[in-house]
């Protein structure tokens, strides 16, 4: 049996708590207002301690466009809450968010654009979305000319969360190859990240722009 969670684990500074559930409730305002995160979609997270890995959490079920500070629940290494009978209740994805953050990211967002939605279905018989050529690349983490590419990897929805979190997981430890920038869920939306929330939330604002430019590309000309 896996050991459960700790229900007095060490409580990181207030400020940091606090500083940080700003930052998230800003983000849900703002992809709330965009169309990215709307009614009860999405979820974020951000690392809040290390030593043991800590993250605070969006609990589940609630709208992102009126996030409160209660709204948000700290969980483990496994995305299991560290108080008993916790509400809120974390996000069945927490995995997700947890695998994530093992591998270095200090956020990570989770919307649900239609472009999004719209392209993981259509190319995930591709396995992903190669975008090429754009300034707006640059602005994902690493890239530096727009003679560059970004290849977005999109895996088949599924309530199996923990079997993906281990395909994600092998993703990140790619020494050829590592997953990168963020992937998609076909149907269901975008997972990106960070070194902090203003890393990722810069990320989810350049892949959600290509999405866009995607979808209005293959709108006037067809395929390419």
């Amino acid at each position: 049996m896996p050991p459960m969670p700790a229900e007095n684990a060490p409580l990181p500074c207030p400020d940091l708590i606090d500083g940080l559930t700003r930052e998230l409730m800003e983000c849900g305002r703002d992809f709330h207002r965009r169309g990215w995160s709307l009614g009860t979609s999405s979820n974020y997270s951000a690392v809040i301690g290390r030593e043991p890995l800590t993250l605070l959490m969006t609990g589940s079920g609630f709208d992102k466009g009126r996030l409160q500070p209660e709204q948000f629940v700290r969980v483990d290494d496994r995305a299991r809450a560290l108080s008993a009978g916790a509400s809120p209740k974390p996000s069945a994805e927490g995995l997700l968010h947890a695998v994530l953050a093992k591998h270095g990211a200090g956020a990570v967002l989770h919307t649900h654009s239609v472009a999004a939605t719209v392209l993981s279905e259509h190319f995930l018989k591709d396995g992903g979305l190669r975008i090429a050529g754009y300034e707006m690349l640059k602005g994902l983490s690493g890239i530096t000319t727009h003679e560059s590419e970004a290849w977005i990897e999109i895996y088949a929805n599924t309530q199996d969360i923990a079997s993906l979190a281990a395909v994600i997981e092998v993703r990140l430890r790619d020494p050829a190859k590592p997953l990168r920038h963020g992937f998609l869920m076909a149907g269901h939306g975008l997972y990106t990240w960070g070194e902090s929330v203003a890393e990722a939330r810069r990320q989810v604002e350049v892949l959600e722009f290509l999405f866009e430019v995607v979808t209005q590309k293959r709108l006037l000309f067809g395929a390419f």
